[in-house]
C-alpha cells in the first residue's frame, strides 16, 4: 500500500507492531485504550479551549493518525490526515458524585476504537462535580504513550493560556511524526546501528537461561517443576485477561527523599525502583538472579519528545546481585546496566522474545518475568505550566478493563503535590489487592532502609524489614 485517501501510506514501527502482537492474542480490544482527564479549579472559556484542541490537533500529526488495512498484503498501514474537523463534545456532570462522573469515564475507556480509517482518539471537555473544568482523552495506544500524551496536554493548555492572557509566549511548534516515522523505519530495513543492537542482545541472551521469580514466593516455579524437574520458566498470568486498577499513594516528603538520594548518586528513580522490585523478589524467592520487564521511553532527542505517536520499547532486565553486596553496590551495577541498555532499546522487542524463545524453548505461556514497570518522570508541573501560577489542577488515568500481563506498575508523579502514584493494572485473577499491598509495603521498606543505609550488605537488608 503506497496511498491511501490521497496521503502516503507508511508500515508500522516495531513499537506499533508490538502492540498488536498481544492484541491479537486478546479477547477485550479496549486492551490498547488509555484514558485520562486533566481537570483545572477554574472556570475556563469553553469557546476558547474547543479552539485550542483544534489548534493543538493541527500542530501535532501524531493525533491524526489513521490506519488501513491492505487483505493482499495482509499488513496494517498508517497515514496522517490534514486537519482534524469531529465535533468537541461537551459533558456536564454536575448533579453527579464524583463516583458517578469516574464510572462514566471508565465506561468510555472500555469502548475500543474502529481500526480503519478512523480517528484513533477522542476528547471530550467536561465539567466535573467538583466545579473543575477540563478535558477527558481518550486514545489507542498504537497511536500515543505517556509521554506524547502529557505533551500534547501540555500544549493544549499553553495554546489556552496564550490566548486567553496577555503576556503568556506563543508555544513552540511541536515536531513532525512522519519525519521521526521516516527515521525509525530506516533504522528497520537493516543498518548498522540494527545490526550492532542485535548482537549486543544476542549475547546477552546467550549468556545463560533466566529463572522466574514469583510475586508471592516460587510457587508457579515449583508447580512447573512437577511436569519438568528442569524447567526455569513458570506460568504466571490468569485465563481471564480481566483487570483492575489498584494506586498507592506516596507522600511529598518521602518522595522528596528517593529523588535527593537519586540526585547524590548520580542515578535515576527507575534504578532505585528496580533495585527495591528485585530485592524483594529475591527475598521472596532466594533467587539472586532475578528478571522482570522494564519499558524504555526512546525520548531523547527533541524531535522524539515532540512528535507524539508511540515509542516504548520494553524488554526483560536481568541482574544477578548476590546477597554480600551492598545496596550501594548494587544500585551502581543496575545503573551501569541500564545505561548500556539504553543505547540499544530501538531493537525489535519481539525479535528479542522470538530468539530467547528459541535458545530456550518454554511451555506457552510460560514467562521469566513476573511483572512490568514503567517510571514516568514527565509531569505537566514541569516548565511551561507557569502561567496557571496557583491554579490548582488534577489528573487521573482510568483503566480500560483488560490486560494481557499479570502486573503491570506504572510509577508516575502526582501535579499536586509531586509526590509519586504507583498504578498497579493487574489482572484480577492472577494477582489480588492483598498480594499488591504487601507488595508495594516492603519494596518501599526496602528503597528507604538502603537509601538511609546504603552500604548495608543486601541480606542484612533482606532480615531488617
Amino acid at each position: 500500500m503506497k496511498e491511501r485517501k490521497g496521503y502516503k501510506a507508511y508500515p508500522l514501527t516495531v513499537a506499533q507492531k508490538f502492540h498488536f502482537f498481544y492484541l491479537d492474542y486478546c479477547p477485550k480490544k479496549e486492551v490498547v485504550n488509555v484514558g485520562t482527564s486533566l481537570t483545572i479549579e477554574y472556570e475556563l472559556n469553553l469557546n476558547v479551549l474547543r479552539q485550542s484542541i483544534y489548534k493543538a490537533y493541527e500542530r501535532c500529526e501524531g493525533m491524526r493518525i489513521r490506519f488501513a488495512y491492505d487483505k493482499k498484503e495482509k499488513q496494517w498501514y498508517q497515514y496522517v490526515v490534514e486537519k482534524e474537523e469531529r465535533e468537541i463534545e461537551y459533558v456536564d456532570f454536575s448533579g453527579k458524585t464524583m463516583e458517578e462522573a469516574e464510572t462514566i469515564m471508565k465506561e468510555w475507556t472500555a469502548v475500543p476504537f474502529e481500526r480503519e480509517d478512523s480517528p484513533m482518539n477522542r476528547i471530550v471537555i467536561i465539567k466535573t462535580p467538583d466545579g473543575n473544568q477540563g478535558l477527558y482523552l481518550l486514545a489507542d495506544h498504537l497511536t500515543l504513550d505517556a509521554q506524547s500524551l502529557i505533551c500534547f496536554l501540555k500544549d493544549v493548555i499553553e495554546l489556552y493560556c496564550n490566548t486567553m492572557y496577555e503576556g503568556v509566549e506563543y508555544p513552540k511548534e511541536m515536531r513532525s511524526y512522519i519525519e521521526q516515522l521516516e527515521k525509525d523505519l530506516e533504522y528497520e530495513a537493516g543498518s548498522k546501528a540494527q545490526k550492532r543492537d542485535r548482537e549486543y542482545f544476542h549475547k546477552l541472551i546467550e549468556q545463560s537461561e533466566p529463572i522466574f521469580n514469583g510475586i508471592e514466593g516460587p510457587g508457579p516455579l515449583l508447580e512447573e517443576r512437577k511436569k519438568n524437574p528442569k524447567a526455569r520458566a513458570a506460568r504466571c498470568i490468569s485465563d481471564s485477561v480481566d483487570s483492575a486498577l489498584d494506586i498507592f499513594h506516596l507522600e511529598e516528603e518521602p518522595t522528596a527523599r528517593l529523588m535527593t538520594f537519586c540526585e547524590q548518586q548520580h542515578i535515576s528513580l527507575q534504578c532505585l525502583l528496580i533495585m527495591g522490585i528485585r530485592t524483594y523478589l529475591q527475598k521472596m524467592n532466594g533467587n539472586d538472579d532475578v528478571s522482570i520487564n522494564v519499558a524504555y521511553a526512546r525520548r531523547a532527542t527533541l524531535l522524539e519528545k515532540k512528535s507524539g505517536g508511540t515509542r516504548i520499547h520494553s524488554f526483560p532486565f536481568r541482574t544477578i546481585i548476590p546477597e554480600d553486596m551492598t545496596f550501594l553496590e548494587g544500585i551502581h551495577m543496575i545503573r551501569d546496566a541500564q545505561n548500556e541498555t539504553f543505547r540499544h532499546t530501538n531493537f525489535d522487542p519481539v525479535e528479542y522474545f522470538a530468539y530467547r524463545a528459541k535458545l530456550y524453548p518454554t511451555e506457552p505461556g510460560n514467562t521469566y518475568e513476573p511483572m512490568s514497570l514503567t517510571y514516568q518522570p514527565m509531569t505537566l508541573k514541569e516548565k511551561g505550566l507557569s502561567q496557571l501560577g496557583d491554579i490548582k489542577y488534577k489528573t487521573k488515568w482510568y483503566p480500560n478493563g483488560a490486560t494481557t500481563q499479570a502486573m503491570y506498575l506504572t510509577v508516575m508523579h502526582r501535579p499536586e503535590d509531586n509526590g509519586l502514584d504507583f498504578n498497579f493494572e493487574h489482572q484480577v485473577k492472577a494477582v489480588s489487592r492483598e498480594t499488591l499491598e504487601y507488595f508495594y509495603y516492603y519494596m518501599c521498606k526496602i528503597m528507604f532502609k538502603g537509601i538511609e543505609k546504603p552500604n548495608l550488605k543486601i541480606s542484612e537488608i533482606i532480615k531488617l524489614i
